[in-house]
């Protein structure tokens, strides 16, 4: 049996501990998540989905601010005396006392075939930047930004037609099997870990605001993965009439006219120029309004 401490707090995680929790192989002696923060409109406290679950099972949990700046909480997690601890978008980084605590190592899975897109928003910027393949791989966990050396990785394609949260979900119903064959490889020595290439290392930088707003200069394929990229997290969008229109579905088309004039109506949608190419608006959501056609949008305003 393998004893492990699991970091983690979004939803994309949760499967992984669920998996890991049942797996007659894996024994999770506690949890470490980020804080309860404010949601909603009554902004009040709210658990993390690694915590809820955690609760659920009776696990401990272990809620730092800063890991790296609470030794009372790393001396609890040595007390534990875990093989590995295991990092799913945790959020925060850890340090080298942090680091040195399990038995083993501390192993992370990250969201893209490292070294292409280190860092916070892999998932997106795949999308974003029209890559047709991305991946998961388990790490060893360095100080560096996702620098450590690969133990096992797996690769995903991207169709035109994907969106963040469709590749969010694919990687977390793929993750937790990798995770655990990771552990029992590093254990029965079945893996060796491989130091990443410094070719293709590339990051993914965190979004910035300015980035959701589409710039119709560009092409009609660099705004539909935008689109995509970014879809309900939190959503591209154009202004009309001095309101937010967040965009939710589109269709590169071969329509011309100057960037951002709208071109043609129809019952599939609206069509917009772009830099090249022209973009149909399938679906959208109009500001302080929910999702809706269009073609319902656009009949609403007379457009």
């Amino acid at each position: 049996m393998i004893n492990i401490v699991f970091f983690g707090t979004p939803q994309i995680s949760l499967k992984s501990l669920e998996y890991l929790y049942n797996s007659k192989n894996i024994n999770v002696l506690a949890v470490v998540t980020q804080p309860d923060k404010p949601a909603g409109r009554g902004h009040k406290l709210s658990m993390s989905p690694v915590k809820q679950f955690a609760l659920e099972k009776g696990l401990p949990v272990f809620q730092p601010k800063s890991i790296r700046k609470e030794p009372n909480i790393q001396a609890e997690l040595k007390k534990l005396n875990p093989d590995f601890f295991v990092t799913f978008a945790f959020g925060q980084i850890l340090s080298q006392e942090v680091l040195d605590i399990p038995k083993y190592e501390t192993i992370n899975l990250h969201a893209s075939l490292l070294p292409k897109y280190r860092g916070a928003n892999p998932i997106q910027r795949a999308i974003i930047n029209g890559d047709r393949q991305t991946g998961i791989c388990t790490m060893i966990t360095e100080l560096g930004l996702d620098c450590g050396d690969i133990c096992m990785k797996e690769v995903i394609d991207i169709p035109d037609d994907m969106t963040c949260v469709d590749l969010s979900e694919i990687i977390s119903e793929r993750s937790p099997e990798l995770i655990e064959r990771t552990l029992l490889g590093l254990v029965n020595k079945s893996i060796v870990p491989q130091k990443q290439s410094e070719d293709g290392v590339c990051l993914a930088n965190k979004l910035s605001k300015e980035e959701f707003q589409i710039d119709w200069s560009k092409s009609a394929d660099e705004i539909h993965n935008l689109v995509r990229g970014i879809y309900k997290s939190p959503s591209a969008y154009f202004m009309h009439n001095g309101k937010i229109i967040k965009v939710m579905e589109t269709r590169v088309l071969n329509g011309s006219g100057n960037a951002g004039e709208f071109i043609n109506f129809s019952k599939e949608g609206v069509e917009i120029a772009c830099g090249k190419g022209s973009l149909l608006l399938v679906k959208v959501q109009p500001e302080g309004k929910g999702e809706m056609p269009a073609k319902d949008w656009a009949n609403g305003l007379h457009i």
